[in-house]
Formats: C-alpha cells, structure tokens, sequence
C-alpha cells in the first residue's frame, strides 16, 4: 500500500473528512499538524490555495482539496464508499457537493461578531437540516445515508454534525431534536469510531479554545476550555 501523510490543522473539519475515510479503509496514514498562522513553505508549495488538507503520497504526488482526495481514496483502496448503481452514486455526490453550504449554515454562529449576527446565523440552521432531513427520508431507513452502508456522505458531513453539537454544548441551540432522522443519524456518526481523530473529549476541548481564541459573541460562553458535556 503507498505511504501517505496527511497535512491538516489539528481542528480543520475538512481534513478529518479524508481523515475519516482513510480510517474507513483501514489504511495506514501519518498526520502532520501545521499551525494556521506559520505555514510552512514545504507546504505552501504543495497547496495552491494555501489549505488543508494536502496529501502526499510516497513522498512524491501531493494532492489537495478534501472532496479530490476522498475520491482518489475511493478509486484505489478498499472497499469503495460510493454506491455502485451510478444514479445513487450521482445523489451522493450532489449532497456531498452541498457539504460547503451546510457547514456554512450550521457552523456560521461561530464567526459571527455580535448577537444580531449570531441570531441571523442561527436562522440558517433550519433550512439546512430541512434539506438533509429530506434527503435521508428519500435515501430509506439508515442508519447511514445510503442505509446501512457507509459512504463519502457520511465521511462529509460529520465533522460538521460534531462541531454543531459543540457549538450546542457551549449556547444550547435546540434544533436537532425536531429532525428526527438527522438526529439518529448525526448520534450514529458521532458513536463511529472512525469519526474521531483525537479522544472526544480533548477535541472538544480543543475547539472550545478555537472558539474562545477568536473573540467572537459566542467566546463569552465558554466558560473555560474544558469539555463541557460528560
């Protein structure tokens, strides 16, 4: 099997995708954290937008940009995470390509400067979870997208799904509940053990810092950097 070595910011949602699948396949893979602020010039010259994630592979072929690297992973390693039939292929990959706006949509109140902002943020959250929740209607019973197989959709959305659930746990939002599907679905993901790249609970520590380092109107909710949910 080649050698790969993922580069990643060590709360980057978009490298725990790849994250996520390369654990899915059982391969082997070396992290490399960077620091957002002191990007190296090895990997600047790697990544022509300047983001995580980068792949290399066998020390020779860099790839980047996370829905690249998960298709590549899905080409060449075992066992695929993409539907065979190719209509429900095509579906999976449309709702991975709608990932960007979810994330937006569920993760925005985290940016946000003041409480305007963050409530115009919030009101997002319903529209999002509307369309997945429709969408996991459509695709059966779960409890994975495509029903009992994992895939790339999932892979996709579960760093997202997480950081929800943190951002819940440090200003109770309230909404998941009233999805029901998106809530059996988000907890099934969250149980995967392939979904966590750190122990739960200083990861979630870790984004608490994340949260309170950037000095926005949420940071005045968290208390302390220690994990909030027990």
């Amino acid at each position: 099997m080649p050698k790969y070595l993922l580069v990643s910011f060590k709360t980057c949602p978009w490298v725990q995708r790849s994250a996520i699948v390369l654990r899915e396949k059982g391969a082997a893979f070396e992290f490399r954290h960077i620091e957002p602020d002191n990007r190296p010039d090895w990997f600047l010259a790697m990544s022509p937008h300047k983001k995580v994630p980068v792949l290399r592979i066998d020390d020779s072929v860099s790839l980047f940009e996370s829905n690249a690297i998960n298709e590549y992973l899905d080409e060449t390693i075992a066992p695929r995470l993409h539907p065979d039939d190719p209509v429900q292929r095509a579906v999976n990959r449309a709702w991975t390509d709608y990932i960007p706006t979810f994330a937006e949509s569920v993760t925005g109140m985290a940016y946000a400067d003041d409480e305007a902002a963050y409530n115009k943020a919030a009101a997002k959250i319903p529209i999002a979870f509307e369309r997945i929740d429709g969408a996991l209607e459509r695709q059966g019973a779960g409890p994975l997208f495509n029903g009992t197989k994992y895939s790339l959709v999932d892979a996709g959305y579960a760093p997202f799904l997480q950081r929800y659930f943190f951002l819940d746990r440090i200003r109770p939002i309230g909404l998941i509940g009233k999805y029901p599907r998106l809530k059996a679905w988000a907890d099934t993901l969250m149980k995967r053990p392939s979904t966590h790249s750190f122990p739960e609970a200083e990861f979630e520590a870790m984004y608490r810092t994340n949260v309170k380092r950037r000095n926005k109107w949420i940071s005045q909710f968290v208390a302390d950097p220690a994990i909030a949910a027990e």
